[in-house]
C-alpha cells in the first residue's frame, strides 16, 4: 500500500514541480549566501587593510558593520526562505497530498 501511494505522489506533474521549484531556489538561495560569505572571508584575506580603516574618531573598524552585513543578510535570505516555502511551496505539497489520497 505505501509503495502505490508513494508511486501516485512520485508521478504527480505537481510533485515534480514542487521538487524542481524548491531545489532550484534552495540552489539560487545557497549560491547567494556563499557569495556573500566567502566575499566577506576573501576581503579578510586579501584587503584587510579595507577592513581595518576606522570610522570616524572611534575605535569601530569598516569590518564591523561589513560582519554585521553578513549575518543580517543570512536572516534576511532565510526569511525569504521561509515565506515562500510556507507559501508557495506548502500549497503545492497540500494539493499533491490531496490528489494522492483520492
Amino acid at each position: 500500500m505505501k509503495d502505490e501511494l508513494g508511486d501516485r505522489i512520485r508521478a504527480n506533474p505537481k510533485y515534480q514541480e514542487l521538487v524542481s521549484k524548491r531545489n532550484a531556489y534552495s540552489w539560487a538561495m545557497t549560491i547567494a549566501m556563499m557569495v556573500v560569505y566567502y566575499g566577506f572571508i576573501g576581503l579578510i584575506a586579501f584587503d584587510k587593510s579595507m577592513l581595518a580603516k576606522k570610522l570616524g574618531a572611534g575605535v569601530s573598524s569598516v569590518g564591523i558593520p561589513v560582519g554585521l552585513g553578513v549575518i543580517a543578510f543570512t536572516v534576511i535570505i532565510t526569511i525569504i526562505y521561509i515565506r515562500r516555502a510556507n507559501g508557495e511551496f506548502d500549497t503545492l505539497k497540500k494539493q499533491v497530498i490531496k490528489e494522492a489520497g483520492q
